[in-house]
């Protein structure tokens, strides 16, 4: 399963407990690591002065061909490991290097914006029609 259509959450949502374990995830950052062995790469992503790491499952995308300091976007379903900490279990892994970040979080705030609109006149529009 696959999340919806250009719904993004930021690393700092993921490992923050934003999403919840099982819901699907599209997320992006710089890969940090990759350890081949236990197919699971590092994704980082800087949020004001902290960085944010979010561990990913590449069990379901293996052969991947990593390139450490590129950008990547991942869409896949968050899991909680058995030492608590968050994994994303990747069902797509895409190197986008050369994407302007702060240019894309930006999108990712607009789109939010757009669809919180989108759904408040729906919902007004649903009320129009139900008094009627």
């Amino acid at each position: 399963m696959l999340p919806a259509a250009a719904v993004f959450h930021f690393p700092w949502e993921v490992t923050s407990g934003a999403v919840q374990e099982g819901e699907s995830v599209r997320t992006f950052g710089r890969l940090v690591s990759y350890q081949p062995e236990e197919s699971r790469a590092t994704l980082s992503a800087q949020h004001a002065s902290k960085e944010h790491q979010v561990v990913v499952s590449t069990l379901f995308v293996e052969p991947f061909n990593p390139i450490i300091g590129a950008q990547y976007v991942v869409l896949g379903e968050k899991e909680n490991t058995e030492g608590g900490d968050v994994m994303v279990r990747a069902r797509v892994l895409n190197c986008v290097d050369g994407v302007n970040v702060a240019l894309l979080q930006k999108a990712i705030n607009e789109q939010r914006s757009f669809f919180r609109e989108r759904e408040s006149k729906q919902g007004d529009a649903a009320q129009a029609a139900d008094v009627t």
